[in-house]
């Protein structure tokens, strides 16, 4: 398997054979002089010889070693993969990469080699750490190593907390990252891999984020490079008409973020490979942090049933009001909430926020009884 769920409980053998990439191992190549000849020509990466990146015996076994169950990258080959998809990210050398849960590091190694200028890696399981600090030690400030969860980022209370649970805002002041303008070019691009136990309730978080500009959003339009299931891809780029599969989720992240898949690895671990980037051109007069959160009740009340009429959901929140809208977005008055693109709903909230009609309806009331008893 190229990724590998580990439990030390119950150890789980890996049924390929060894298999070694080919940057790994028999010759040394000196960067000081030459670049890592992967695809096109990088800067060198230091002064220090390319990075073993193991096999995948080896590597497992490393894996092996994690107190809870997790996935890691132990394919030195997908390793090699990913970065290839990353390799104009790279070549630019903007944005500062956070590695999310590294563990062995495979995909460290083959990041650096690759030519990152600069790696966070946010690795949450003590064990793996002294392996990633040593690496770091070595290195001329490319790799930045530190105790925390990245999907435990900004838990919801106040107060002092101990590693690997972190603020963001404490992350991001230690590593030196300012706040840039939604507009601006991407600070920051997280990779890694979702956790398959609460991969659904993590990216509803980021999604409230994301509308909000809390946790990492507060800072920039960060983006993910993230290996999600295939269900949750699918669910992701779901169009409207396909009632089963088109939820609030969809339209969400659709209209936050232009979503690209990039691989998707072989049938027995079924995850897919996929850049999510927040639009420039998200937020506007009408659309801004501050009510970002009503946007998203106002879609999950249009999608909790997608064969109703829009019609019907709109007078709901303002008696009366449905046929004016409906009419300004070239609607017919038997248009399903299921059959409305996400750019239209934005659109529909822009109206509403125009209309000035829906200030005191039931939505925003709602809205603001959930700010106050948590997400949901």
């Amino acid at each position: 398997m190229n990724l590998k769920e580990e439990n030390k409980k119950s150890p789980v053998q890996s049924s390929r054979p060894e298999r070694s990439s080919p940057s790994t191992g028999g010759v040394q190549r000196n960067l000081s002089a030459v670049a890592v000849p992967l695809k096109g020509q990088f800067s060198p990466l230091c002064r220090y010889d390319l990075l073993d990146l193991g096999d995948v015996d080896e590597n497992t076994h490393k894996a092996l070693a994690c107190k809870i169950m997790r996935r890691f990258i132990v394919d030195p080959t997908l390793a090699t993969i990913v970065t290839d998809h990353l390799a104009e990210d790279i070549e630019d050398g903007k944005a500062v990469i956070f590695e999310c849960n590294p563990g062995p590091g495979v995909l460290t190694r083959a990041l650096l080699n690759r030519g990152a200028q600069r790696v966070v890696c946010l690795e949450n399981d003590a064990h793996f750490l002294p392996e990633l600090q040593a690496l770091e030690s070595k290195l001329d400030g490319q790799l930045d190593v530190v105790h925390c969860d990245f999907f435990k980022l900004d838990p919801i209370g106040q107060g002092s907390m101990k590693p690997p649970a972190m603020y963001s805002e404490k992350l991001f002041s230690k590593l030196g990252i300012s706040e840039v303008p939604w507009s601006s070019d991407v600070p920051v691009k997280v990779v890694g891999i979702f956790s398959q136990r609460n991969e659904r309730s993590l990216l509803w978080k980021l999604i409230y984020c994301l509308f909000e500009r809390l946790s990492i959003f507060h800072y920039g339009r960060v983006e993910l490079i993230m290996f999600i299931s295939q269900k949750e891809y699918t669910k992701l780029v779901t169009r409207p008409r396909d009632y089963k599969n088109y939820q609030a989720y969809s339209v969400l992240w659709q209209m936050a973020c232009d979503i690209e898949l990039l691989h998707e690895t072989s049938q027995s671990d079924n995850l897919c490979l996929v850049r999510i980037t927040p639009r420039d051109d998200l937020f506007n007069s009408h659309l801004t942090p501050s009510n970002g959160s009503t946007l998203i009740m106002m879609v999950k009340q249009c999608l909790a049933k997608r064969k109703s009429r829009l019609i019907e959901q709109i007078n709901s929140w303002s008696p009366g009001s449905g046929p004016d809208l409906i009419s300004k977005l070239g609607f017919l008055d038997d248009t399903l909430t299921g059959d409305v693109y996400p750019d239209e709903y934005k659109r529909l909230f822009e109206l509403m926020e125009q209309s000035g009609n829906f200030t005191e309806s039931w939505l925003y009331e709602e809205t603001l009884e959930t700010k106050n008893t948590g997400h949901g």
